[in-house]
């Protein structure tokens, strides 16, 4: 048993596997196991067509190998807009990357070529062939080995520990950290949960995850920024909304760089004119966004980020143009 004045748990997650049908018995890579492979593996298959998935496709198509990504959803990375969703599909198809989506009763075995991918329930279902197979299908706490309900720490169905504002478990004394509480699953976000929690123990703060607005990016290339809520969310929420859009074909930094595929997107409150979110699919998005996260933060009017002048020539220059641009929706 340990004993302290103050614990911190802070211990990760990992990869699923054992929900799909077969892959105890089927050689897989997981995120943390492919990054040890030293060859090209002629045709990867990956199961799980989000994040992680997605940018291990292009990476190993670019090293040369055939890949294919099996998606049980309709779409590609589903939280995002139906728009988004498609042209990083487009972005992907351009390289020759085979996708299926909407495939169900997924199932993995050996396979003539090294493993065998079912995508479908039909008879004569199709299958997808290859030689090599990553599972990218979502990820887990781990805390099932920690003995929390020992000392009365609660979790709650999927294994997250429960936390407060300050990230704070039931037990006093006693805080949750980074992946494990499932308030975040990246590496930022799990810095800033340090920052609230030093913040309010050492500096008498009064820091709280919900003072942090979701961001966060999609490493494919051209890579994808996002900040708060999408189109979708925002209109969901039953605000009246504003949309700009803008191809990234039109914005001349893109053209210059022969880098055009993407386009920018802002949502806005019509009421209150505060941004509620974005979406930068182009060169330079995963920086580009945090211009319009900043503004965010401020909680200032959009007319602050549309009036400001940008260094010429940027892909940041072209946000007042989108912000010049918006319509109802």
């Amino acid at each position: 048993m340990l004993t302290a004045e103050k614990i911190f748990l802070n211990v990760g997650g990992r990869a699923i596997t054992e929900t799909i049908e077969g892959a105890a018995d089927t050689p897989h890579w997981t995120n943390s196991s492919i990054m040890a492979v030293d060859f090209v593996p002629p045709h990867l298959v990956i199961v799980g067509g989000s994040y992680v998935g997605l940018e291990f496709a292009q990476m190993y198509r670019r090293f040369g190998s055939a890949v294919t990504v099996v998606e049980m959803g309709k779409r590609l990375i589903a939280r995002e807009d139906e728009d988004v969703s498609a042209a990083v599909r487009e972005i992907l198809e351009h390289e020759r990357i085979a996708v299926r989506t909407a495939a169900k009763c997924i199932a993995v075995e050996k396979g003539p070529s090294g493993v065998r991918v079912r995508v479908d329930c039909e008879d004569d279902s199709p299958i997808v062939d290859g030689t090599h197979l990553l599972l990218a299908v979502g990820r887990r706490p781990n805390t099932d080995d920690l003995g929390l309900e020992r000392a009365g720490v609660e979790v709650d169905a999927r294994g997250y520990v429960k936390v407060d504002e300050q990230l704070r478990t039931s037990v006093e004394g006693i805080w949750a950290l980074g992946d494990c509480n499932g308030r975040g699953a990246f590496t930022h976000t799990s810095y800033n949960d340090y920052e609230i929690v030093a913040a309010n123990l050492l500096d008498g703060d009064t820091r709280r995850v919900s003072d942090r607005i979701d961001a966060y990016a999609l490493y494919v290339d051209p890579p994808l920024g996002r900040a708060g809520m999408t189109e979708a969310a925002a209109k969901a929420s039953g605000k009246r909304i504003l949309v700009g859009k803008r191809a990234m074909t039109r914005v001349s930094r893109a053209v210059e760089k022969g880098e055009t595929q993407g386009f920018m997107k802002i949502v806005v409150d019509a009421d209150s004119k505060q941004i509620l979110g974005a979406a930068i699919l182009g060169v330079g998005g995963d920086e580009v966004i945090h211009a319009v996260l900043d503004v965010m933060y401020a909680r200032a009017p959009y007319t602050v980020l549309q009036r400001a002048m940008h260094i010429h020539p940027t892909v940041s220059e072209y946000l007042p143009t989108v912000l010049g641009d918006l319509r109802a929706h």
